[in-house]
């Protein structure tokens, strides 16, 4: 039974979200600062193992999300080199762009995509919706009370806020912004990078924590730029793809 069929919550669950999460932390625990003790070459397996997935995950999946995978790559480099070199946003251990985090960052863009579209999931899609947003509201909090994470409760209010006239996307980015939640925890718990004391290290009054609650808001532009690639690519399927949505809902809201 594939993934998006399934209906079975938990099947779908593990298949996506939770494969992704044992991938990242096995692939962020050969870039950690144990494996520093063990080789000098840690990065290098961290690639190693990111390219084995990245392949795995591409050759498994229709061409329509291939292309996206790629798309996500070259905007994930872009974004990577722009937020960390050029604007210090954050740093890596080596102070580089490793290579194994653009194709991360395609990974995690099929995963939640997958498991946002699975029919075990979308059956449950209110009830799922408002247990993320709450999850993610006392997240927030409980960071911005015992860590001072102004940053990443600021950027917290302004995701929910823009999530609540985004009914198709709204469960996408939630379970965005928890699997982000759990990647950063990872990766800063590992060093493989870490998150100035301020937003950017430059605005003093944006306190934020190593790693901030709510940094899942620039991984939307991302998907945005992922979306946005593709449509140029396919321009009059996009067109018809939209048109037969508009029908639908018409014939829904006359039947309603």
């Amino acid at each position: 039974m594939s993934l998006v069929a399934s209906k079975s919550p938990l099947f779908a669950s593990f298949k996506s979200l939770g494969a992704l999460f044992l991938f990242i932390a096995f692939g962020l625990f050969l870039d950690s600062s144990y494996m520093l003790g063990i080789t000098e070459n840690a990065q290098f397996y961290a690639n190693i193992s990111m390219f084995i997935g990245f392949a795995v995950v591409f050759w498994q999946v229709n061409k329509r999300l291939r292309e996206q995978m790629i798309a996500a790559v070259i905007i994930a480099i872009i974004g990577e080199y722009l937020f960390s070199i050029v604007l210090g946003m954050y740093t890596y251990r080596l102070e580089n762009v490793p290579h194994y985090v653009p194709p991360g960052h395609a990974l995690v863009y099929v995963a939640v995509l997958y498991f946002s579209k699975a029919t075990a999931i979308v059956k449950y899609k209110i009830k799922w919706e408002i247990f993320l947003s709450i999850f993610i509201f006392i997240y927030a909090l409980a960071f911005l009370i015992f860590k001072n994470d102004v940053f990443g409760f600021v950027m917290t209010i302004a995701t929910l806020f823009i999530l609540r006239k985004k009914p198709r996307e709204r469960l996408f980015y939630l379970t965005m912004y928890i699997t982000v939640a759990y990647l950063e925890i990872i990766g800063t718990s590992y060093l493989c990078w870490k998150w100035p004391a301020t937003a950017w290290g430059v605005f003093d009054f944006l306190p934020s924590h190593n790693p901030p609650s709510g940094i899942s808001f620039f991984y939307f532009l991302l998907d945005l730029g992922t979306l946005w690639l593709y449509k140029q690519r396919h321009k009059i399927a996009w067109s018809r793809m939209k048109n037969i949505r508009k029908i639908r809902l018409n014939v829904s809201n006359v039947v309603n």
